[in-house]
């Protein structure tokens, strides 16, 4: 995996979200953008991240961050998981993995003792230029707001 590091300039990207709106990097030019990946819309774990942001939204956003949720779910799948536990941002359905690549999310994992390749739950923090500024490789699902909020 070639994933983005501190200091790399993001690679512009477009990708539809949940009601088919093109999303693009250069949507967030100037402000702090915060992009979590996740394996899959609506499993516990992703729930769990996911519902943690929505429960700190207003926190992120009073210290100028917004937020963008990627995984390579369907724009229906992506749509029922927002509406069901009403995200205030969007989730980005990267079907074809042009942003989940461009991060360099997606590898060989591993669970109960299957190899696979799939989408590593990972956080980015982007400033205002496009540039990452701190990179979440442990994401704590239950607890993921003060983590992007650390050091702030």
């Amino acid at each position: 995996m070639d994933t983005l590091k501190v200091g790399d300039k993001v690679p512009s990207f477009s990708a539809i979200d949940q009601d088919n709106n093109t999303i693009n990097l250069s949507d967030y030019q100037g402000k702090k953008l915060v992009v979590f990946f996740y394996p899959k819309a609506s499993t516990p774990g992703c729930t769990a991240e996911a519902c943690n942001l929505r429960d700190n939204y207003a926190e992120l956003q009073a210290q100028g961050y917004e937020l963008l949720g990627v995984s390579a779910d369907s724009a229906k799948r992506q749509s029922n998981f927002r509406n069901k536990y009403e995200f205030p941002f969007p989730l980005l359905a990267d079907e074809d993995r042009t942003v989940i690549e461009a991060f360099g999310v997606w590898g060989p994992k591993s669970f109960m003792g299957k190899k696979y390749d799939g989408i590593h739950r990972m956080t980015f923090i982007i400033n205002g230029e496009g540039v990452v500024e701190k990179v979440i490789e442990k994401v704590k699902t239950k607890d993921h707001a003060a983590q992007i909020l650390e050091g702030v």
